[in-house]
């Protein structure tokens, strides 16, 4: 997960310029109709002495506030500090500082989440560059303050190994909060629960991988003693003997869950389900070692992979056997699928390797990205989940073990001329974005190439069934693998997509800034590809941010390149 290591790099390079990208042939895009005639007008900022700049970057998702009876875009600073912005002119509202120790800095990487009217924030608190906590805390947002029924929470935990002999406990120096916050309510609460999940930062170890569920009644109604009602450990290692301290090539510990989207919340019968990719590491059941899978849970977060124990017997993390992963109804491992061909990146790194070796070797874990869960027309459920070295897979929803493809729709980054410029990027970091076409569930992936030999962008697959089980199916790509463009656009992290229904036609359009300078925010009409809206902005734009849109009202985090002061750039989406 070497990305999430380095937020903060991000935002003194974006401006450095694009790198160039990569090709993978294919057929049958659909060609796209001539659109409606659609316009984006700029409201801020119109000047840099008049609008709002931020000395730190913005790394977190803008989130909406509507408490004060009009559009505010909150803007969750990456030194702490909460800003709200009026909706129309962008304009200074109100603005909060997160409380820290004395002596120490906030550091602000993980999405908040709104509850009503309260804005629950995951933090980090430093000194000297030096994690020394991470702490949760409750805005109001009708009241513009701190809101001190919730006292500041102190996140901790302590969990057993495996074997029962030690313990793991939560360390915050090799702990990082990247994930966005999630929020479920439950039966007989008033304020329900929140999970937060935790990686590290340049994947140093030892690490693990954290989930944290927060009670919220508990919180205020009896302070931070009983706020933490559940911890789940993805590798309950105490020991770590790594020889490479930074990052996950061996394939110890680690298991961080840091995709910025977060664990992925989903309504069952009577509760929820949670889907949670987990980063690098290993999979070992004997050891309760769940890295590099996507785990199922339930509030809780107790963990049995209901795997056949008899397949699963005496498993090899280096080349996990078939069967046994096939058999776990609440875990997937990733693998190849019948006839595919051996990850190979050109720099021959995983020549003599396995392809969970591979993975880890590369820094290709599935944790980068999260799923989204597609229901067919038949009624029956299924997962999209990217990899980060390019593919997708298609997933059963209810027996996580089946997997129906596995679909490669970018290149892997470098040849032998053209060595990949960033290997530990991978080529996909998001969340698939979904709509319908024709009653047709159609997924929207970006991707990216760190190269200049390959294509990347934006990715259209529809799931179709062949011989009676989904499948994959590619349905445009823009820009054309064909086109120079497509070498030259999307050659570091886009930002995260979204989807909004524009126009007379209620055409359902696909969002994404591909990072630059300055950057690009594209909208691409899904049922043909076609765009229909490619706007140069002021700043670069912001990696792995999702742009946020209210009725006709688009928002996105940008950085001035010139100064690189951070700011929110705003658009008013028009069809003529």
């Amino acid at each position: 997960m070497r990305f999430l290591t380095r937020p903060l790099f991000y935002s003194f390079t974006i401006m450095a310029g694009l790198l160039l990208a990569s090709y993978c042939t294919f057929t049958g895009f659909a060609q796209p109709i001539k659109p409606e005639n659609y316009t984006l007008t700029k409201l801020f900022p119109i000047d840099t002495k008049s609008s709002v700049f931020f000395d730190q970057s913005i790394i977190a998702n803008l989130l909406l506030d509507s408490s004060q009876g009009r559009p505010l875009v909150v803007v969750p600073g990456s030194n702490g500090a909460i800003t709200a912005l009026d909706g129309e002119t962008g304009t200074m509202e109100w603005q909060i500082n997160l409380p820290t120790p004395e002596g120490q800095e906030a550091q602000l990487i993980s999405t908040p989440v709104k509850i009503s009217n309260k804005l629950v924030t995951l933090y980090q608190c430093l000194e000297k560059s030096v994690r020394t906590s991470h702490r949760m805390v409750v805005i109001d947002l009708a009241q513009k303050k701190l809101d001190e029924t919730f006292p500041v929470l102190v996140l901790s935990a302590e969990k057993p190994t495996a074997d029962g002999v030690a313990t793991v406990k939560f360390n915050p120096p090799t702990a990082f909060s990247h994930s966005a916050l999630k929020h479920t309510w439950k039966v007989g609460s008033e304020w329900g629960l929140v999970y937060a999940a935790f990686g590290n930062s340049a994947d140093t170890q030892p690490f693990h991988g954290w989930l944290f569920e927060i009670d919220m009644d508990a919180w205020k109604q009896q302070g931070t003693t009983l706020a933490i009602s559940n911890v789940l450990l993805t590798t309950p290692e105490a020991e770590c003997p790594v020889t490479i301290e930074s990052g996950t090539q061996e394939m110890i510990c680690g298991g961080g869950i840091w995709t910025p989207a977060g664990p992925q919340l989903y309504p069952t019968a009577d509760s929820i389900e949670l889907f949670v990719p987990v980063g690098n590491g290993q999979v070992d059941f004997a050891r309760h070692d769940y890295a590099n899978s996507m785990m199922r849970l339930q509030p809780g977060l107790q963990f049995d992979p209901e795997c056949d124990a008899q397949l699963c017997n005496n498993i090899n993390p280096n080349q996990p056997d078939s069967a046994c992963v096939a058999s776990c109804k609440n875990l997937f491992v990733p693998r190849l699928a019948e006839g595919d061909a051996p990850l190979k990146p050109a720099n021959g790194e995983c020549d003599n390797k396995t392809f969970s070796e591979c993975l880890a070797w590369m820094d290709y874990d599935l944790g980068a990205s999260a799923p989204i869960k597609v229901t067919l027309k038949s009624g029956h459920s299924v997962l999209v989940q990217p990899g980060k070295e390019g593919a997708v897979y298609l997933i059963d929803a209810k027996h996580l073990g089946t997997q129906y493809d596995r679909l490669q729709i970018v290149d892997v980054c470098g040849t032998t001329s053209d060595p990949c410029k960033a290997g530990w990027m991978g080529m996909i970091v998001t969340q698939p974005v979904l709509t319908t076409i024709n009653e047709e569930p159609v997924v929207v992936i970006p991707t990216f190439m760190p190269d200049n030999s390959h294509p990347a962008g934006l990715v259209a697959l529809k799931i179709v069934l062949e011989a009676g089980k989904p499948k994959l199916k590619r349905f445009w790509q823009y820009p054309d693998p064909a086109s120079t463009k497509a070498v030259q656009k999307f050659r570091s992290h886009p930002s995260l997509p979204i989807v909004s229904m524009v126009g007379k036609n209620n055409d359902a359009i696909a969002w994404v800034v591909d990072i630059g300078n300055p950057g690009t925010l594209y909208g691409v009409r899904v049922k043909d590809g076609a765009v229909v809206f490619e706007q140069s902005l002021m700043g670069t734009g912001r990696q792995l941010s999702a742009p946020l849109i209210e009725g006709n009202m688009l928002y996105l985090a940008s950085t001035l390149a010139s100064t690189g002061k951070a700011m929110v750039e705003a658009y008013r989406i028009e069809a003529q």
